[in-house]
């Protein structure tokens, strides 16, 4: 059941139409999760979190994205995330189920839908380099209902084009700063809004980058304020992070 299925139960509940009892029936009736045998599907993780199961394409095969991505469009899941889906089990997934691929990020969105696009996020990197990992993050705060600023190519090592950008920073609810080399990217951004910042460490850089870890060292070592760090190349991460706080509610809202 999905989380509008659920509302429409509850506001069939307040009209009369269905009685408590037969609407708590309805929800026992079902399961919280589908087993196949190398995956338990959780089908109820909409109702829990607001979105539905994120499929980690890395280590599965074409024939295990396929069953998973099927079981949940048979429960009426739209825009299905499958994240880190290399090239050659994309191939192997033409023409199974509908979807959008897209190369740079390695991220497929199954049975896509439009959808209302809330709010606003900025994703801001340091170079064309960082661009997979912010398309990670673009896509995902996309695909979950959120309208996305992309501002690329604005490091610091030519500050003006950052500046340049600073009107559109001010009116999101939340940024996303990506970057490599020494990482300084996410702490000018946070100097300059008030709103959250989550800072992304890529794995570019020479040397002594370390693979990413002397940006993300250098990130979580920040002197700006209201800046939180995932881990490196976590472009998804910071998206599905981005997208809570973009829409988060007040209690009363809720």
């Amino acid at each position: 059941m999905e989380r509008k299925e659920l509302l429409a139960l509850l506001d069939a509940v307040r009209a009369g139409d269905i009685i408590p009892e037969e609407a708590a029936r309805q929800l026992e009736r079902l399961p919280s999760f589908e087993d196949l045998g190398y995956a338990r599907v959780d089908h109820h993780r909409s109702l829990r979190q607001g979105t539905a199961e994120v499929i980690f394409g890395q280590g599965k095969t074409a024939e295990q994205i396929e069953g998973i991505v099927r079981c949940m469009m048979d429960r009426g899941s739209h825009n299905i995330l499958i994240t880190r889906l290399d090239g050659e089990k994309e191939a192997k997934l033409r023409g199974k189920f509908p979807y959008d691929y897209h190369n740079a990020p390695r991220l497929a969105i199954a049975n896509p839908a439009e959808q209302p696009q809330v709010g606003a996020i900025a994703v801001v990197s340091a170079g064309t380099s960082d661009l997979p990992v912010c398309e990670e993050a673009a896509l995902t705060a996309e695909a979950l209902g959120n309208k996305v600023y992309r501002i690329y190519d604005a490091g610091v090592a030519g500050l003006h084009r950052l500046l340049h950008e600073v009107p559109t920073l001010e009116k999101v609810r939340c940024i996303i700063a990506v970057a490599g080399m020494e990482g300084a990217l996410p702490s000018v951004v946070g100097g300059l809004v008030s709103c959250p910042v989550i800072a992304v460490p890529t794995s570019v850089g020479y040397g002594a980058n370390l693979g990413g870890l002397a940006a993300l060292l250098a990130m979580l070592n920040s002197c700006a304020s209201g800046i939180s760090v995932v881990n490196i190349d976590n472009g998804f991460g910071a998206g599905f992070l981005a997208s809570r706080i973009n829409q988060m509610k007040g209690v009363d809202e809720a």
